[in-house]
């Protein structure tokens, strides 16, 4: 059987298809876990993907 691509989304620039991210603060809790702040691209709003820009229309 043959195998079925779909196509594919265009991966925001800004954040390589990775939206959603945990950075750590560098502190640690007292049982010795690093805190982390999760944080989501402000381009592509968490989805990784971005509409296709159109040339517009002359």
């Amino acid at each position: 059987m043959t195998q079925h691509r779909h196509a594919q989304g265009r991966i925001c620039p800004n954040c390589d298809g990775f939206p959603r991210v945990a950075i750590a603060t560098g502190t640690r809790r007292p049982d010795g876990t690093r805190t982390t702040s999760p944080v989501t691209c402000p381009s592509c709003h968490g989805r990784g993907t971005v509409a296709r820009a159109y040339p517009p229309a002359l």
